[in-house]
């Protein structure tokens, strides 16, 4: 096997070797990383729990811990500037999402399709078509990015094979519209909220549901995972965000708080943090890898940039012409899609 290691954030390594003629990926995440950790005890925790990584590496991995630590060290006054924009669909984006590594991105829209792209080209690659209704929710299953998830106001989700477009499963059981949807980190389950003011549970392998997660007593707008996939976030139009405990599928905690409909729940990457955006205020958001930045996308045509430690706005990203739906960032945090009603999606670097 050869074995080639990179450092990317947030925290982790990413190993490339042979297998069988083939190159393969896998990726080793960090999360738990500080500046002020111990890079020989990480570099041998990293050895112990990975057999892709030999004793004669060890200095090469140590190497890469302390490459990521100067990287954390470092303060981010990244700018973001416009770079294309991409006439994606014939009626208007719902949602877009990136693959793990940010060569791929996925849009959703009124016209009933999924479409997949290359990032770097603005090139189509796919067209998932066979949903009834508006493809809303879209999503990659990161890290492993060889599957997409659709939720539509046909009801249902999709399950599609990322590289061919096949359709693998549907997942029926709401009796609304599906507006949100996860993969839990471990690629195994993939999460969905409905209209019917639901969240459920599905097996990715078989197909089936898994568990209903009954409690909101309104429309469940977004969910999440956490980074160790045993908590899930749900945000709702009761204007509460519910803690579940995947394993026992039980609620174990109730955000109160917002005044509006919560239309977009997220934790961040250590799971310290949960973010809420509501209608009383923002429409979408999501935070950088790092964790230091949130991105806010609203109905102002905007989307902002927020100093997460001191709620300052640090830049507006304008251009669109119509309420923005959708905002998310690159695995590494150094790229922006928008995706809005204007029909357009643009690319921020």
């Amino acid at each position: 096997k050869k074995k080639k290691r990179k450092a990317s954030l947030p925290a982790g390594i990413i190993l490339e070797y042979e297998k069988g003629g083939c190159m393969r990926t896998k990726s080793i995440d960090l999360l738990h990383l500080t500046p002020g950790a111990n890079p020989d005890e990480l570099a041998a925790e990293i050895q112990q729990s990975e057999s892709l990584i030999t004793e004669s590496m060890s200095e090469q991995v140590k190497k890469l811990v302390l490459r990521l630590q100067e990287k954390q060290g470092q303060q981010d006054h990244h700018r973001f500037c416009f770079c294309k924009e991409l006439k994606a669909h014939i009626l208007p984006l719902t949602n877009v999402a990136f693959d793990k590594h940010g060569s791929r991105f996925i849009t959703g829209s009124y016209d009933r399709t999924c479409r997949v792209w290359d990032t770097a080209s603005g090139k189509e690659l796919h067209i998932l078509e066979g949903h009834r209704n508006v493809v809303y929710a879209v999503t990659f299953n990161n890290p492993y990015g060889d599957k997409i998830a659709t939720g539509s106001f046909d009801k249902t989700c999709r399950l599609w094979c990322a590289e061919t477009g096949r359709c693998f499963h549907t997942f029926r059981g709401h009796t609304a519209e599906v507006v949100c949807l996860a993969f839990n980190p471990q690629s195994t389950l993939v999460a969905t909220g409905s209209m019917d003011a639901t969240a459920k549970l599905w097996d990715v392998e078989s197909g089936q549901e898994v568990a209903t997660l009954a409690g909101h007593t309104a429309e469940v707008l977004s969910l999440c995972f956490n980074t160790l996939g045993n908590l899930l976030v749900t945000g709702s139009f009761d204007h509460t965000a519910a803690v579940w405990d995947v394993a026992s599928k039980r609620r174990v905690y109730t955000l109160i708080g917002h005044m509006g409909e919560i239309s977009n729940v997220q934790f961040n990457w250590d799971c310290s943090l949960i973010v809420s955006g509501s209608m009383d205020k923002t429409c979408k958001i999501c935070f950088s890898p790092q964790g230091s930045r949130v991105l806010t996308a609203s109905s102002d045509k905007t989307a902002r940039l927020w100093d997460v430690h001191s709620g300052a706005c640090l830049q507006i990203l304008e251009g669109h012409t119509d309420e923005i739906f959708s905002c998310v960032f690159n695995y590494e945090g150094d790229t922006i899609i928008t995706g809005s009603k204007d029909n357009t999606c643009r690319i921020w670097y």
